[in-house]
């Protein structure tokens, strides 16, 4: 039975994967020809987030909310998060910056955590002007992954808790270490002038 849900998890992630690509092919159609077809984007974007709530909801469950930490090189993580996303921004005209300040390897559950940059990428890429920037570095509370975008912000603050950041939220008070818990904060100081997500891991 296992194997089964791991085959339709595989497959699931394969499909978010298509709908990302059917939304770049769209984006620069309507660049090139003019067109508004901000309904289909919008449902592709609908869909495929809703696949990716679904991945990280059942990798959490299926290890029963045992995160699988191990030691992880921030540099590799986050550049491994830019060749996934460089190529879908670049077609829509939005620049992915990377500053990695952290050069040691930081405990964390590396595919859980870079499904959230991903989706934190995604998100800002769809509000930025013009660039959007993920960056790493080492604090006093530990590690500190932030994505910044120039775009308007949150409409409003706090936002609404949808599944996906409620389920961002859980994932992040799931690393724990030494009595201290990760968090996450969303807000509209970013260094770009638009919106931060923030990451904060023990």
């Amino acid at each position: 039975m296992q194997h089964l849900l791991d085959t339709l998890a595989s497959g699931i992630h394969d499909a978010k994967n298509q709908l990302f690509i059917a939304e770049s092919l769209i984006a620069a159609s309507e660049a090139k020809h003019g067109l508004d077809l901000g309904e289909a984007r919008y449902a592709i974007e609908a869909a495929a987030g809703r696949l990716s709530r679904t991945l990280a909801a059942y990798r959490l469950m299926r290890r029963g909310a045992q995160l699988a930490i191990v030691p992880c090189i921030v540099d590799d993580l986050c550049r491994e998060v830019a060749l996934a996303q460089k190529q879908h921004l670049a077609l829509t005209g939005i620049t992915l910056d990377i500053d990695c300040q952290v050069i040691d390897e930081w405990p964390l559950d590396r595919d859980l955590i870079t499904d959230m940059l991903n989706n934190a990428v995604q998100n800002a890429g769809r509000f930025a002007r013009s660039r959007v920037v993920l960056s790493a570095l080492a604090t006093t509370d530990g590690l500190c992954l932030r994505v910044e975008d120039d775009g308007p912000g949150f409409a409003e603050l706090p936002p609404r808790r949808g599944t996906g950041l409620l389920l961002a939220e859980r994932l992040a008070e799931l690393h724990e270490r030494n009595e201290r818990k990760g968090r996450l904060h969303l807000g509209n100081d970013g260094a770009l002038g638009g919106a931060r997500f923030e990451l904060s891991l023990p």
